[in-house]
């Protein structure tokens, strides 16, 4: 009898332990603990469930999820641990810059003269001067040289002289990496430069390796500030097309290798130069002598005080500078912008400056800046650090600006096929309402940004994934994604 009770008492215990875990206690209190009518796993759940996805063995994420009506912290995993943002950065310096420079801040670039002007001769030096415009095309300096035609300008007795001196003479920010110095992304950053295409990216020029039985190299802007050698060898049309662009340190001899099948199209690739106000000089004096204005010479100077104002570029306004700055991920801008920072608030167009404003604007934003390290604009640098929950917090205290509504434009849009929409999310996360910016350098991937859930709870979201070898985990970075606009808030 003692032995049935036993047994019975058992088997009751058995089915209370087998009915807790079937009908687990919810919790009103705990958002995260209910799990949803449709019998999905809970956030929580899901969201756990991809961070042990194999590929992150030994790496760190990052994930922040915030409800962006209260600013309260739905879902945290590192939440407060400082991460490598990579171009999560530009969320900082795109927010600060609104707030310090506006979203009608425009840059200039001026043609000056300490000269006068008798009988078609001007008696002194034209000066070019650059108020960091990334946006001055060489049609701008042909226009330039018009103007001074117009004016009546055939002689210039003195020279023609670049002026710089509107930054620092600092060409790369602290930790850009030897090896990124030709790439684009990492172009020298002076306050005279020039772009090649409306894409922006200030100092570099565009190359172009045209196919044929003897391959043939263009360059864009046309000039000869670089030297091009052609080692491109061409090859039968079925053969893998395989094109390599350097350029040495320290000039601005630039060597194309490789080889292009006879009949493909052309390929394109912009290379950084080395010291860009250079470039913009010779381009400007390239314009002078269409127009065929004659000059002494040329030379690299700072402007003396009490010059004339003969003719005014400005740039487009940072409500329309943000569209490739942002949907395409433009270091130079990004860097201009720091400097330009420290120039208007400070005095001194320095990314030390400007970094500075950076972090005291970032504080009225509600951010602990005590555990940022800020070291560039643009995220290139492995040694910028800030955490998940500080992104969102800045995502959450942008909503209350007046420029707010520039800033989410700015950011790409998932699935919009439009490059100057969907940027460097055009291709991910289709029908997805996201805004959000990306970010890549090695080792470090993240994405961050507004969302909306199906249900139309508007969401904050930031995904840091730092130190990962195996790639691409960008597919871990929008399956997150889908799982926080999928469900039910």
């Amino acid at each position: 009898m003692l032995f049935r009770i036993s047994t019975l008492k058992k088997t009751v215990l058995m089915l209370l332990v087998v009915m807790i875990t079937l009908f687990p206690t919810q919790h009103k209190t705990n958002k995260l603990a209910v799990i949803a009518s449709n019998d999905k796993a809970s956030l929580e759940g899901q969201l756990n469930t991809l961070l042990q996805d194999p590929q992150l063995k030994g790496a760190i994420t990052g994930v922040s999820i915030r409800d962006a009506k209260s600013g309260n912290l739905i879902f945290s995993n590192f939440g407060d641990t400082r991460l490598r943002p990579a171009s999560n950065m530009k969320l900082l310096t795109a927010a600060t810059a609104l707030e310090v420079l506006g979203s009608n801040h425009t840059f200039s670039t001026e043609i000056r003269t300490d000269g006068q002007l008798i009988d078609n001769t001007l008696h002194g030096n034209l000066y070019l001067v650059g108020q960091g415009d990334t946006t001055l095309l060489k049609e701008d300096l042909e226009q330039f040289a018009k103007q001074l035609k117009a004016m009546g300008i055939h002689t210039i007795t003195g020279n023609v002289v670049a002026d710089d001196s509107w930054y620092d003479d600092e060409r790369y920010s602290q930790d850009l990496n030897w090896s990124d110095e030709h790439n684009y992304t990492g172009a020298q950053v002076s306050a005279l430069t020039v772009s090649p295409t409306k894409d922006f990216d200030a100092g570099t020029v565009l190359i172009t390796v045209h196919a044929g039985r003897t391959p043939t190299i263009t360059v864009n802007p046309q000039t000869t500030y670089v030297d091009i050698m052609n080692n491109v060898n061409s090859i039968k049309q079925e053969a893998t097309k395989k094109i390599t662009i350097l350029r040495d340190h320290g000039s601005n001899r630039i060597s194309v290798s490789g080889q292009i099948p006879l009949q493909a199209k052309p390929y394109e690739a912009q290379i950084a130069i080395w010291e860009p106000t250079g470039l913009a000089l010779e381009l400007f004096c390239q314009s002078l002598e269409a127009q065929d204005i004659t000059y002494k010479s040329f030379k690299t100077a700072q402007t003396p005080s009490g010059t004339k104002l003969l003719s005014t570029k400005k740039s487009i306004p940072l409500s329309e500078l943000f569209i490739p700055f942002m949907k395409l991920s433009n270091n130079g801008i990004a860097e201009v912008l720091v400097k330009e920072m420290g120039k208007v608030k400070r005095e001194d167009g320095s990314w030390t400056a400007g970094l500075d404003v950076m972090k005291t604007e970032l504080a009225h934003l509600g951010l602990h800046t005590e555990s940022l390290a800020l070291r560039d604009g643009s995220g290139m640098s492995h040694k910028n650090l800030i955490s998940a929950n500080e992104l969102t917090q800045l995502l959450f205290a942008a909503q209350d600006k007046e420029w707010f509504s520039v800033f989410k434009s700015s950011l790409p849009i998932a699935g919009e096929a439009d490059r100057m929409v969907g940027g460097t999310l055009r291709n991910r996360l289709k029908n997805d309402n996201v805004f959000a910016k990306t970010g890549t350098i090695t080792g470090v991937s993240t994405l961050s940004g507004y969302a909306t859930a199906k249900d139309g709870t508007e969401i904050l979201f930031s995904i840091m994934i730092n130190n990962y070898i195996d790639g691409p985990v960008t597919p871990i970075e929008d399956a997150v994604v889908e799982v926080i606009t999928n469900y039910a808030y």
